[in-house]
């Protein structure tokens, strides 16, 4: 480790910035941020940090650089564009053992300004020791992204119980050991979820039982999306990395299932055409049996769960039992797979609608309004259709829908083994099976689907 990263108070404090162009406004505002007594030391300010200082009450001198304007000070930021100049104050700022900053040459640096992530009280700051700026601007935005946005209101409920914690609990592993308790209980949640007097009830009937680990179980039902993990939503990745014990579908891909927790019990409770691993009713009561014995249980499911998914019939489950749960959507096939395969489901010249349909057959027919169907000027998206494309292509035809219509199939959308098969109505079902297309797939059909060769991205099978 190049350089020790410290937090340092400067509220009130004399810091000082040499400069006043674009780059000295950002540094002046940060530090502005931070409580400084603000002095601007530059022949010329811009008229956004002229405003700044005169916003903020701040010292402004109109001159070039003199040693004396750092007397006193805390901290000194060199932000001119004279490279001798910022050579001047950065040894006269070691000189006197004032820490210094000068932008964009670490080496007359004694400390440097990092990326920030602020989430006050929570902040959090990353550094490259100048060797890599844009690397720790990536870094910050992975940080931004991550972080759950209400954080800093956990951390202030967390705040506004430490002196009863320390009063209540003398043990210090103990009151180590509860404040890890805490964090892996429902309380984050709930505070992200912006049920903050709910946390602090919950809070308090922890502080009140100490010697419980989990109040209780609760669970998460989780769309995963159609199967490329980068579609995964923030707060899915933060609920998979929390669970317990995983309840998962077929659909749910392997790469998904490597961003679970690695020590969470997994469960496979997958279904496909004609093979229920795991009948519904028994998930329903796997779920409500796993949360009252405390566990944090996450139901796994690919695509969305509330769309083809039966997370209703799950959570009426949950809801009768009495058991607590929150759902996070996903990115559903249709959505995902139409994307990745360069066909946009409306279109203003081609679809003003789309109806997403269950393609899954009864005595190898499906059973739908067909009439309904066949109408222009839309798209039609079937899911676990492969099966009854046959029967699905028959019936459209039957009910008036041009043979020439194009229709695309989807296999594995979003994933690298993305395969997609385009022709028109009267010919695709054959197409399939001369392609060897499998399940899972999905189905599009309508005048969009010309556009898939044109606007392809992903992959061209």
């Amino acid at each position: 480790m190049d350089l020790l990263p410290i937090f340092l108070n400067i509220k009130r404090k004399k810091c000082v910035v040499v400069g006043g162009g674009e780059v000295a406004f950002r540094k002046a505002s940060l530090l502005l941020r931070a409580g400084a007594d603000l002095n601007i030391v530059a022949p010329v300010l811009s008229d956004e940090l002229h405003k700044l200082c005169l916003d903020r009450d701040c010292t402004i001198t109109i001159r070039e650089f003199e040693e004396a304007d750092i007397n006193n000070a805390i901290l000194v930021v060199a932000a001119t564009e004279d490279l001798k100049i910022n050579e001047r104050v950065s040894v006269i700022a070691s000189k006197l053992n004032i820490p210094v900053n000068v932008v964009d040459q670490p080496h007359l640096c004694s400390f440097i300004m990092p990326s920030i992530v602020d989430r006050s009280p929570i902040v959090v700051a990353i550094s490259s020791g100048g060797s890599s700026p844009i690397l720790t601007r990536k870094l910050k935005e992975l940080n931004e992204s991550m972080i759950p946005g209400r954080i800093d209101k956990l951390a202030e409920l967390l705040g506004s119980f430490r002196g009863r914690v320390k009063n209540e609990i003398d043990d210090f592993s103990e009151r180590i050991r509860f404040w890890e308790n805490v964090l892996d209980s429902e309380i984050p949640e709930l505070v992200y979820n912006g049920q903050d007097d709910e946390a602090r009830s919950a809070l308090d009937n922890w502080l009140a039982n100490p010697q419980n680990d989990r109040v209780g179980g609760e669970v998460y039902l989780v769309g995963a999306g159609p199967g490329d993990p980068d579609l995964l939503t923030l707060r899915a990745l933060r609920l998979m990395h929390k669970a317990d014990v995983v309840l998962y579908d077929r659909l749910v891909s392997p790469e998904i299932l490597l961003k679970l927790r690695p020590d969470a019990q997994k469960v496979y409770v997958g279904k496909r055409s004609a093979d229920h691993a795991v009948p519904q009713e028994t998930i329903n009561q796997m779920l409500v049996r796993l949360a009252k014995e405390g566990n944090r249980v996450l139901r796994l499911k690919g695509g969305d769960p509330f769309i083809f998914g039966r997370g209703g019939e799950e959570l009426e489950s949950l809801a009768a039992a009495g058991i607590p749960f929150q759902v996070v959507p996903g990115i559903t096939a249709a959505s995902g797979c139409a994307s990745y395969a360069g066909i946009p489901l409306t279109h203003r010249d081609y679809s003003q609608s789309v109806r997403f349909l269950t393609g899954h057959t009864k005595d190898g027919r499906v059973p739908l309004e067909w009439a309904l169907l066949v109408k222009e000027q839309q798209t039609l998206v079937f899911y676990m259709g492969l099966a009854g494309l046959p029967d699905i292509c028959d019936q459209l035809l039957k009910h008036g829908m041009s043979s020439s219509i194009p229709v695309a199939v989807i296999q594995q959308g979003t994933t690298q083994t993305q395969k997609v098969v385009v022709g028109n109505l009267d010919r695709i079902a054959g197409l399939a099976v001369e392609k060897e297309i499998q399940a899972p797939t999905i189905i599009i059909i309508g005048e969009v689907v010309k556009l898939q060769e044109s606007l392809s991205w992903f992959s061209r099978s």
